[in-house]
């Protein structure tokens, strides 16, 4: 089923954005006011409308000018994220690689916090309701211990997809954002003077004049710390569609700031306490209802981004960028994949989370500063799509650059002061960014050694020994996987295997070769027969979001070649021809260990090293492709990368006795 309905501007299509695109952005309230003024330490008009017009240009600058109006356009085939963009520029510069990776493992490690602290959040707002304030405290074990009832049977309900429940994303995203321009429009009428908070001139003040103006931009940096998912679901629900229920999102978030800064200035106090601005203005009937919407609201802000990581992992692997894991499909939904591994590695993470801050207040301290540098690379990536794809004038690329490099290194320098407090993040970041230049650098040292041969110097050669009576047969039809991208080329240690490696003999030899394309969803597939039903080499050419399932692949393109009469199945095994019984398939995977035989630079050694060790926790290639055990055979080859050389080795003559 393809969801390329959902990116039509229709009433559906925008309910179904709301429910997949706002979760981060949208639960943002709970907590961004409440910090920013605990941060600012005494109340006064002048940090309140200053904290209003920080949160509204960083909205405009970075949610609605970045993201909604430049990055949309950088669509490849209707999908977006920081690969998608990447697969877009990449011709453009060898080393754009680098922000592609870095850009994806910050937003991969955005995954452990979002969940915690939306969650925890929503939760905390019962404190609030009358009879639970000595029951329901931010940090008790009563807290912890629900976040993570909630967070892991979260984690439990990925393995079935979010057929099920998709369908009411939206409604109560819709609800959601409802409930926010209510009630803050509740308060602005209250005291109307506050939409002069809207004024750039008072967060000018406000970072200026304030005792820790320029540092509270770690604190307002929380309002937008969602502005990447825009981007990275543009493939799910379109780029109109997004455009605008933008509209609809953003005048519901700035009500409710404005409702919250009214709030506070009517209540004359210098401090919060342990008050959250946002339930506060809630009123005491709806206080239960409200918390429930926001425990939702926070469920699918957390959905949405652990959807996001499963996508940018699976596009990770297809590009070459991280080691072949088990990716399940739950659902019949183009583009809805659960990778088992990532979806605990982040379980876990939520799980650490939660016990080590306990407080969203807490976890708002340490929150901010991945994604501020993932932004950072988005907008170096973007130069060049502007630049070389759509062809800007410099001028004004240069001036777009300037400006968002400018925002976003402040927020950059102002969220870098809570690196003490995020310290173990730093582990799972660095993780996942280790882990894609290891694995992409290891892949082209391998490369580099890779030998290749000319196919048809060796035709003559392969009927001579698929005759050869006198070595067994090893399989009618043998089929192996190439890196060559020419037809008349393939891997000097494919045709050892065939002659030296044991000799294999069989009717027919399948050379197929896969193409990652840089569209999504490609699925095409091109037939040459190099000798006549004697040596076949299939290409196929497959989107970088679609799972590269060879042995289907395989049966399929047979399939159609026997519809169309250009091969014949009948088994060659004169006992089974007559019975009209089809032939037997074997692959032959070709896997490398690294051989001892070598002298390594100390960068190759320690990235081919780093290599394999993290290999032992990939999948084998034969399942990674799809490929039925039963009818593989996996071959270990040596990878000698630097032979070593300085072995000087005497012969010594003894004389032999009697």
């Amino acid at each position: 089923m393809s969801s390329s309905h959902f990116k039509k501007v229709s009433a559906a299509g925008l309910i179904i954005t709301l429910g997949i695109i706002y979760g981060d952005i949208g639960t943002s309230p709970l907590y961004t006011f409440q910090t920013i003024l605990n941060e600012g330490g005494k109340i006064s008009k002048e940090l309140v409308f200053g904290a209003i017009s920080c949160v509204f240009w960083t909205l405009t600058l970075q949610t609605t000018f970045k993201y909604v109006l430049i990055t949309l356009q950088a669509d490849n085939k209707g999908e977006g994220g920081v690969f998608s963009l990447y697969a877009l520029v990449r011709r453009y510069g060898k080393m754009l690689v680098y922000p592609a990776m870095i850009g994806a493992g910050t937003l991969l490690a955005d995954g452990i916090i979002t969940p915690p602290i939306s969650v925890t959040s929503a939760v905390e707002g019962l404190n609030m309701v009358k009879g639970m304030e000595n029951v329901i405290i931010p940090g008790n074990n009563l807290v912890v211990e629900i976040v993570l009832v909630i967070i892991l049977l979260l984690f439990i309900f990925q393995r079935f997809g979010t057929k099920i429940v998709g369908g009411s994303f939206g409604p109560i995203m819709l609800a959601w954002f409802s409930m926010l321009g209510i009630l803050g429009l509740n308060q602005i009428l209250q005291d109307p003077s506050v939409l002069q908070a809207l004024s750039p001139h008072y967060g000018l003040e406000l970072l200026v004049k304030h005792p820790k103006g320029f540092w509270l931009l770690g604190a307002v940096f929380l309002c937008t710390t969602g502005a990447e998912a825009l981007y990275s679901d543009l493939g799910h629900c379109g780029k109109k569609n997004i455009q605008i229920t933008w509209m609809f999102v953003k005048v519901s978030l700035l009500l409710n700031y404005l409702g919250q800064g009214a709030w506070v200035l009517l209540q004359g106090k210098s401090t919060l306490g342990e008050t959250n601005p946002f339930f506060a203005i809630v009123p005491h009937w709806f206080l239960v209802p409200s918390v429930l919407i926001a425990t939702a609201a926070s469920i699918i802000a957390s959905q949405a981004l652990i959807s996001g990581s499963f996508t940018l992992i699976s596009e990770a692997i297809s590009l070459n960028f991280w080691p072949k894991v088990t990716v399940k499909y739950p659902t019949n939904i183009r583009g809805q994949i659960y990778i088992p591994s990532i979806n605990w590695v982040l379980c876990i993470g939520c799980f650490l989370v939660v016990l080590y801050f306990r407080t969203s207040a807490n976890m708002t301290a340490a929150y901010g500063f991945s994604i501020t540098i993932a932004m950072l690379m988005t907008t170096i990536l973007m130069y060049y799509f502007l630049r070389y794809v759509k062809h800007f004038p410099l001028a004004v690329v240069i001036i777009i650059l300037v400006v968002f490099v400018t925002v976003e290194s402040s927020f950059f320098v102002a969220n870098a002061v809570k690196i003490v407090k995020r310290l173990f993040f730093l582990v799972f970041e660095f993780g996942l960014i280790f882990t894609m230049y290891i694995w992409y650098n290891a892949r082209k040292i391998n490369n580099r050694f890779l030998n290749f041969v000319s196919l048809r110097e060796y035709l003559p050669l392969l009927e001579i020994l698929s005759r050869d009576n006198s070595v067994p047969k090893f399989s009618s039809h043998l089929i192996y996987l190439t890196k060559a991208n020419r037809h008349t080329q393939i891997e000097q240690k494919i045709i050892y295997s065939i002659f030296s490696h044991n000799p294999k003999r069989a009717d027919v030899y399948w050379f197929v070769h896969i193409e990652r394309t840089d569209e999504p969803y490609t699925m095409e597939y091109g037939v040459d027969e190099l000798k006549d039903d004697k040596v076949i080499r299939i290409e196929l050419r497959v989107g970088f979001r679609v799972q590269p399932r060879v042995g289907m692949m395989f049966r399929k393109v047979v399939d159609e070649m026997i519809n169309n009469k250009e091969l014949d199945l009948a088994s060659r095994f004169p006992s089974l021809k007559k019975h009209n019984i089809s032939e037997d398939f074997r692959f032959v995977i070709l896997e490398k260990f690294l051989s001892y035989d070598n002298e390594f630079s100390v960068r190759d050694g320690f990235i081919l090293n780093s290599y394999f060790a993290i290999k032992h926790f990939a999948l084998s290639e034969d399942k990674a492709f799809g490929l039925d055990s039963s009818e593989t055979l996996v071959e270990k080859l040596p990878l000698v990368v630097m032979p070593v050389s300085n072995i000087h080795l005497h012969r010594a003559y003894y004389r032999i006795h009697d």
